[in-house]
């Protein structure tokens, strides 16, 4: 198989998790989609290197992450999504995926892919330690303190709604 039957091989396989991701990091499907097609391109870009990576499904997802933070620091990604939510994978109900996904939106860029990568793609502390490269004790700092907001945010929700 040649280089480039190889990576659309590979892009065809993942484009869509990768895009699920993006999504619950950005909360914006077509922000998720410009994430998700910068990330396949650096990846086809550095595809001799990147096929050679142990976990080629892992390093997709680091190259994903840094790209999403890459674009929170920029000034532009300051604008306000006004999109309508669409299912991202998480289907216990509609209101609580809704309620979930605006809860994880007000976490900080970082603190949001931590749990993101933690919880909903079952990484290990080591890996996301890795993927967002700090030490290990601030993946598990910080995944603390944003499960203790998370808790908090959604437990306002819910007296708001039946308090």
């Amino acid at each position: 198989m040649n280089h480039d039957e190889d990576f659309t091989q590979f892009a065809q396989a993942r484009a869509e998790k990768l895009r699920a991701t993006a999504f619950m990091l950005c909360r914006d499907w077509h922000l998720a989609q410009d994430l998700t097609q910068t990330t396949l391109t650096k990846l086809y870009v550095g595809w001799r290197r990147a096929r050679q990576a142990d976990n080629l499904t892992a390093y997709a997802q680091k190259v994903l992450v840094r790209v999403y933070l890459d674009h929170r620091r920029r000034r532009s990604s300051a604008e306000a999504v006004t999109a309508e939510v669409h299912d991202a994978g998480y289907r216990q109900s509609p209101d609580l995926r809704l309620t979930m996904l605006d809860a994880l939106g007000r976490l900080p860029a970082r603190d949001r892919a931590i749990v993101i990568l933690r919880y909903f793609e079952d990484y290990t502390v080591e890996q996301v330690a890795d993927v967002l490269d700090v030490p290990v004790s601030v993946v598990k700092t910080q995944t603390k303190r944003s499960l203790e907001r998370l808790r908090g945010l959604l437990a306002a929700e819910q007296l708001a709604l039946f308090g």
